[in-house]
């Protein structure tokens, strides 16, 4: 008798949890399932592919975010404090966007931070504290990681027939991330705070 059968709910006990429960996994990670989307197993699965990768590198963005939302200081410490949150929030959302989709067409999303940390492309930064130039450049970069393999993978997904695939990535991930990447970059412009320059 197992575990679970002899934790099983009677009359007495159906209010007790059934915990420790373990079995073997019903999907293994890399392993697309049939889905009746009128795509054919290869598309998906290089859909899927491709999305994790995009996925675990949207998670290191979202990550360096609150990293520098908890770490930053200076003169612009509120507004960039605020910015820098803002920003977290809509890469969640992104997040959240690439893994339904990678679920959807039959494949899993990658989930954990181990797992996240060995497969991003964007450099890791340190654990201390940087200037906020320096963070701004770090985000700047990771932005331009995310949005070129954005487009690569919006590029595979037409010439595929994924059109679902290309039509999230152009509109859920290419679009917010050039956003943020403008809103970001003119932090960088080293214009004169107090007295114009007058050029003369």
């Amino acid at each position: 008798m197992t575990t679970a059968t002899k934790n099983a709910p009677t009359a007495g006990n159906r209010a007790t949890p059934i915990i420790n429960q373990k079995a073997h996994e019903i999907q293994a990670f890399g392993h697309v399932v049939a889905m009746p989307l009128a795509l054919s197993e290869k598309v998906r699965k290089q859909s899927v592919d491709n999305l994790n990768q995009l996925l675990a590198d949207t998670m290191t963005l979202r990550d360096m975010y609150k990293k520098h939302h908890w770490q930053v200081s200076g003169p612009t410490f509120y507004q960039l404090h605020l910015l820098f949150d803002k920003h977290f929030g809509e890469q969640s959302e992104i997040v959240d966007t690439i893994a339904e989709r990678i679920m959807t067409l039959g494949g899993l999303s990658v989930a954990m931070a181990h797992d996240v940390a060995e497969t991003t492309t964007i450099p890791r930064p340190p654990k201390g504290r940087e200037e906020a130039p320096v963070q701004i450049s770090r985000l700047l970069q990771a932005h331009e990681i995310v949005l070129q393999l954005s487009h690569t993978i919006a590029k595979e997904a037409a010439d595929a027939g994924d059109d679902g695939t290309n039509d999230m990535v152009v509109g859920g991930v290419i679009r917010p991330n050039e956003l943020q990447a403008w809103f970001l970059a003119e932090h960088l412009v080293n214009m004169p705070l107090a007295v114009a320059d007058s050029g003369g």
